[in-house]
């Protein structure tokens, strides 16, 4: 259950008392980690001992936790090219955005359709998925990314709070791209997805993980908690399980190597570490190799998931 209540100078925290997947109150701290990124504030990371769901506690509620993300480096909402790191990341992302239609192409078994993006950020994503000939709904919450994408591709973004007016059954394949672990409001959004995709359709959802070998090797100094910004960490194990508390199997899980790089470098910077970005390729590269061997160690993985038949 999560409800909001005053703590310090905080006056509105999202306080989860049970766990949101298997309704349990027995949890157990696992880490402290700062936010690095906006505040320097610290926040704790729990797990539910009985179905081993990892959280954040006492993060600002919807009300309060835009200032969090403001920051003009905010990388999902940028396009600066200021840089090699981010001349990489560009570079990345135009391979990731093939790699992403492919993926779709072959798990769906759709080369066209109806496709909803929730979290498009700045647009790319939804750009290249019409220039596909998709017809393409996209959702975000960022004024500034949703004006960005308006003036770069001309799509008309919806707000957030637009997910839960959409119709049901009106979507062939559904997308959140990094999006899940920002979402406070969990369980009715796995709710919504589900009528809102159609019967034979496929929801994709790209998140942390954070059971990776990046996560093991930098501890409370892994980029991808992005505390409180992250306020859930989905293991392999539980993402499968909360589709599955929302009706939904899972049929496809894929490693997202690249992510390990961009996260490994941040998390040198964040131990103030001597040459961060070339001793975060190289851990990057550490990663990249464990997760060829066991997938489910990359730094991010893709899940797609299908409605019970």
């Amino acid at each position: 259950m999560l409800f909001c209540s005053k703590l310090g100078n905080k006056v509105n925290i999202l306080k989860i008392d049970t766990c949101p997947l298997c309704g349990k109150n027995h949890f157990e701290k696992v880490l402290s980690c700062t936010d690095h990124y906006a505040t320097g504030e610290s926040f704790d990371i729990y797990r539910c001992k009985d179905c081993g769901f990892m959280f954040t506690r006492n993060v600002p509620d919807e009300a309060e936790i835009g200032k969090y993300y403001e920051s003009p480096d905010y990388v999902s909402h940028t396009d600066t090219n200021k840089g090699l790191a981010f001349h990489l990341y560009h570079y990345v992302r135009r391979y990731m955005l093939r790699r992403k239609s492919q993926l779709i192409k072959r798990g769906c078994g759709l080369s066209r359709g109806r496709l909803l993006d929730i979290g498009t950020g700045t647009g790319y994503f939804s750009h290249y998925m019409q220039s596909c000939g998709w017809k393409v709904s996209a959702i975000e919450k960022s004024p500034q990314a949703r004006e960005f994408a308006k003036k770069r591709f001309g799509l008309e973004v919806m707000p957030s709070e637009a997910l839960f007016t959409l119709p049901a059954d009106s979507f062939d394949v559904i997308t959140l791209w990094h999006v899940m672990e920002h979402l406070q409001n969990l369980n009715e959004v796995w709710e919504k997805l589900y009528s809102t995709l159609a019967d034979r359709g496929a929801l994709i959802i790209a998140v942390p993980n954070p059971s990776s070998f990046d996560a093991s090797y930098y501890k409370e100094n892994w980029a991808a908690y992005d505390v409180p910004r992250h306020l859930w960490h989905f293991t392999p194990s539980t993402i499968q399980q909360m589709g599955a508390k929302h009706g939904f199997v899972l049929v496809e899980h894929h490693p997202m190597p690249f992510d390990a790089f961009y996260v490994s470098w941040l998390s040198e910077k964040y131990k103030k570490s001597s040459l961060p970005f070339i001793k975060g390729m190289w851990k990057g590269l550490e990663a990249g190799i464990a997760s060829l061997i066991k997938k489910e160690r990359s730094s991010s993985m893709i899940y797609i998931f299908r409605k019970k038949q």
